[in-house]
């Protein structure tokens, strides 16, 4: 009786939380990029039990040399255990088919900046309460194992889009490379990453209440990367008894979920069962943050768009410049007082007259006057026709202006 008095029910607040999740459900988006031919397809459908690609109908050989990047877009919803996972997979179909690739990954980063400014715009609106998360919050970029390492178009999309989503490097098609020849590559692609500096997904630390076994599953996953995996959606027999789902050789069998093999057990517990949510939280505390904190300061600098259009026109010739110029009607105001000084001056009231020769100096006509001061006459005279000039130049180019 004296703990129930004790008890104020803090401890639900999990089941709370747990309830609301569940009614609401969890959403997804993975990106896969690479070259066509790394089994990008089979391993999607490997790792969630699914057939995205049913539908899809493959080039021929000679139509991928012509071929331009897209970005397709395939969504569906997975149920296991009541809970429900809106799964959206970003696809790039194109992706360094053809034989020009240079600036092949734009369309993938645009795509990226795209989804971050419609939650941008979504999240400043007035209603914020149901907005939809379309941001990419992972991507497997497949990397080939018959190369030696990363290629230069390997390195030049991952130096692209390092800052604006997860990476996650993954070696398709592992079941071509023998186990030491998989460690030396996975090895050269780790001293690559480093040495261009493109940052990739990090694993959080483990906390130091977690069990072993799960501190244990950590480290082989930070080992694994990056993951050499195999897709396969036959099932297939091993020996002829145990049925496996894997791929058959004359030399044997290689099973897709045997940790011996490959690393797909590793990559889809790293990718679902443990980590998923910590990509979602990077995506938005760190990368779309980046992002949104980018998007107002530039709208917060003044004047940036001038200085933006001022660099384009510095790049012209110098003839197409109009140089910078008083107004007009400020000129004519200037003229104009010029005008009035000179003719107060010379209105002055003349004394009267004396023989020449007792006529002092300040007894002069004003003309006079004017005339034993040539220094003063003649700077007046070069302003006022200095700002006719300005005037007639400002006029002309003004014409011309209207006639284009």
């Amino acid at each position: 009786m004296q703990q129930d008095k004790e008890y104020v029910g803090f401890a639900a607040l999990p089941n709370q939380l747990h309830r609301k999740s569940v009614k609401k459900g969890f959403d997804f988006t993975l990106m896969v990029a690479g070259e066509s031919g790394l089994g990008k397809s089979t391993l999607i459908n490997s790792l969630f039990l699914t057939n995205l690609y049913e539908d899809r109908q493959l080039p021929e050989a000679s139509a991928r040399l012509t071929r331009t990047l897209t970005i397709e877009r395939r969504g569906v919803e997975i149920e296991e255990g009541g809970i429900k996972v809106k799964l959206t997979v970003v696809d790039t179909p194109g992706f360094g088919d053809s034989v020009d690739c240079s600036d092949c990954w734009l369309p993938v980063v645009r795509f990226i900046e795209e989804q971050f400014e419609q939650y941008l715009r979504d999240e400043s609106g007035l209603n914020r309460k149901n907005i939809q998360d379309s941001r990419v919050h992972c991507c497997l970029y497949f990397i080939s194992p018959f190369g030696r390492g990363l290629r230069p178009l390997d390195v030049a999309f991952l130096r692209a889009v390092h800052e604006k989503v997860n990476i996650i490097p993954v070696i398709g098609k592992a079941d071509a490379l023998m186990p030491k020849e998989t460690q030396a590559l996975k090895q050269k692609i780790r001293d690559q990453l480093k040495e261009e500096e493109i940052n990739i997904y990090q694993f959080p630390d483990c906390d130091s209440d977690e069990d072993e076994d799960f501190k244990r599953q950590d480290a082989e996953m930070k080992e694994s990367i990056p993951f050499a995996v195999i897709g396969s959606c036959e099932v297939v027999r091993d020996g002829g008894t145990r049925p496996v789902r894997g791929r058959r050789y004359s030399w044997g069998t290689v099973e897709v979920e045997n940790p011996h093999h490959c690393d797909f057990l590793n990559l889809r517990r790293m990718l679902v069962q443990t980590h998923l949510q910590d990509l979602k939280e990077v995506t938005h505390d760190l990368l779309y943050e980046g992002y949104r904190a980018s998007c107002l300061q530039s709208l917060a600098r003044p004047g940036a768009r001038d200085r933006t259009s001022r660099s384009k026109l510095s790049r012209q010739s110098a003839t197409e410049i109009p140089l910078p110029m008083l107004p007009l009607a400020e000129t004519e105001k200037l003229i104009r007082e010029k005008d009035e000084e000179v003719s107060k001056y010379l209105a002055l009231p003349q004394p009267p007259r004396t023989p020449s020769l007792l006529r002092s100096p300040s007894m002069a006509s004003p003309s006079h006057r004017l005339q034993s001061c040539p220094a003063q006459l003649r700077r007046m005279q070069e302003m006022l026709e200095k700002m006719q000039a300005q005037m007639q130049q400002s006029q002309t180019q003004g014409e011309q202006s209207d006639t284009l």
